[in-house]
């Protein structure tokens, strides 16, 4: 049973009172289940609940009220026959149910204590009214034709009994109804809401109990006055070394350096401020972490407390990194793949633009390298290009680029020259590097270069052009018998 079902069960909107006995039993009975079910409904109501579940409800209700309905008319037919009194009596029962199907046609999801009330109201008034005076007024004359009374007689002695006293009894428990459900919704709809804030504050709690981030509480100067265990583990200290003291002291890798303080600075003027940082741990490890800082105001806006989470995403950037390197890069050479060449390209260009200095492109393919593979297999084949990869990233410049995009073939990106002599002697000697013996399945082997060579902009063209123009020169430099370069536009 849920709390809201606990406070409905012991919630009485209309109290059973046996002034409403009307002296036949299975009418009094079901006149109770009635009682209750009316109870369910405006408790349901006053605290708002789903809409199944108020259907569910006004389903049982007006299911409920039909059955006895008609066990009610059964017992009036079966004393009363067809008299006047049956029809107008079976007449007041289908006015109700009809009530009740219109009522639940209005109501929504979160009714509001208008609806609330009125549907009640109309529910209590109609109930009260209808057991008081024509349920007990058909009884007393079922009951006195029961004890030997001719109907003309029962009729008689029923009217006497609902005049005078009754009516000033029907008029009472009327007037109390209306006092008592007003006074016992508002008492409902408090407790509710009182209810739905605790459970709230019990679920935030429960929530940053068992977080795996590590979330504090300050006050407004900065002082710690709440640690979930996930903190408490992060920061190796128990909860109640911590609570008191100052959040730069506990965490100085993190809020003592220059980025923690413009963050907790941010929160401060802005209320909120959220991102990448990094903290130094007690044993020197550095990691990458994401840090959310929120204030908490009270009603004047003055700042209560600050609340922060610290979430490690240390693997998070490492696997982030790898996919990049796994993207960008060949797998077996560690080189600049062909994608990343792409932009390498386009930075070089506009830095050569930008410095008016040459660029040079150069496209180059290994000569040899087929009977390697061939003769020594694939494994082997792959050592000769570690070793060409490195080789060439050794006798090159740091800012220069080394890319494998495919197979054999390499292009180079030589950047901040002054002539074209630049770029010949430089590629001269790395050859010379690129053709020194290889020792690879214990045998040495031995591969040369040929080169196709493009300066930007003395050849101003796009960059994929730039390519297709030193791959055309790399192809001229095979047909003039390889282990040779060519530069475009041809010489």
């Amino acid at each position: 049973m849920t709390s809201a079902d606990a406070l409905i069960s012991r919630s009485e909107i209309f109290p059973w009172s046996d002034n409403f006995a009307t002296g036949i039993e299975v009418i009094d009975a079901q006149h109770r289940k009635l009682v209750d079910l009316l109870n369910q409904l405006a408790g349901h109501m006053a605290l708002g609940s789903e809409w199944l579940t108020l259907h569910a409800v006004f389903d049982e209700l007006a299911d409920y009220a039909q059955y006895h309905f008609e066990t009610e008319e059964s017992i009036w037919s079966q004393h009363l026959k067809a008299d006047a009194l049956v029809h107008a009596h079976k007449k007041t029962h289908h006015d109700f149910v009809d009530e009740v199907e219109r009522i639940r046609a209005t109501i929504g999801v979160e009714s509001d204590d208008k609806a609330v009330e009125k549907t009640t109201s109309f529910l209590t008034h109609w109930l009260a009214f209808h057991i008081l005076e024509e349920d007990t007024a058909m009884a007393r004359v079922v009951l006195g034709l029961q004890q030997g009374q001719t109907l003309t007689e029962a009729k008689a002695s029923a009217q006497a009994h609902m005049h005078g006293a009754a009516h000033a009894l029907i008029d009472a428990v009327l007037h109390m109804y209306d006092s008592l459900t007003s006074r016992t919704l508002a008492l409902l709809r408090e407790v509710g809401h009182r209810q739905r804030v605790e459970e709230k504050l019990r679920l935030a709690g429960n929530i940053i109990e068992s977080s795996a981030d590590a979330i504090f509480i300050t006050d407004p100067h900065g002082f710690i006055t709440d640690v979930n265990p996930a903190c408490c583990a992060a920061l190796k200290r128990p909860r109640d070394a911590l609570l008191t003291q100052a959040v730069d002291d506990v965490m100085p890798g993190l809020f003592g350096l220059p980025p923690g303080q413009a963050a907790w600075a941010n929160a401060r003027e802005l209320g909120h401020w959220a991102g990448e940082i990094h903290n130094r741990k007690p044993d020197g490890e550095l990691e990458t972490i994401w840090l959310m800082l929120s204030t908490v105001k009270d009603t004047t806006h003055h700042t209560q407390h600050f609340v922060g989470i610290v979430s490690s995403i240390t693997h998070l950037v490492a696997r982030h990194q790898a996919l990049e390197t796994a993207a960008n890069h060949d797998a077996l050479t560690g080189l600049p793949n062909r994608r990343l060449l792409s932009d390498r390209l386009t930075q070089a260009v506009q830095h050569s633009r930008r410095n008016r200095t040459l660029l040079a492109v150069c496209y180059l393919d290994l000569d040899g390298f087929k009977p390697v593979n061939d003769l020594l297999g694939h494994a082997a084949g792959d050592e000769v290009l570690r070793v060409v990869a490195q080789r060439m990233q050794k006798a090159l410049r740091g800012a220069d680029t080394v890319a494998r995009v495919g197979g054999d073939e390499f292009v180079l990106l030589l950047g901040d020259v002054n002539h074209v002599h630049e770029v010949t002697k430089l590629l001269h000697l790395l050859m010379f590097e690129l053709a020194q013996p290889i020792e690879v399945a214990a045998q040495q082997v031995r591969v040369d270069v040929s080169m196709g060579i493009t300066l930007y902009p003395t050849d101003a063209a796009s960059a994929d052009e730039l390519l297709q123009h030193a791959d055309q020169m790399l192809y001229a430099a095979k047909a003039a018998g390889k282990a040779c370069l060519r530069v475009y536009p041809g010489n």
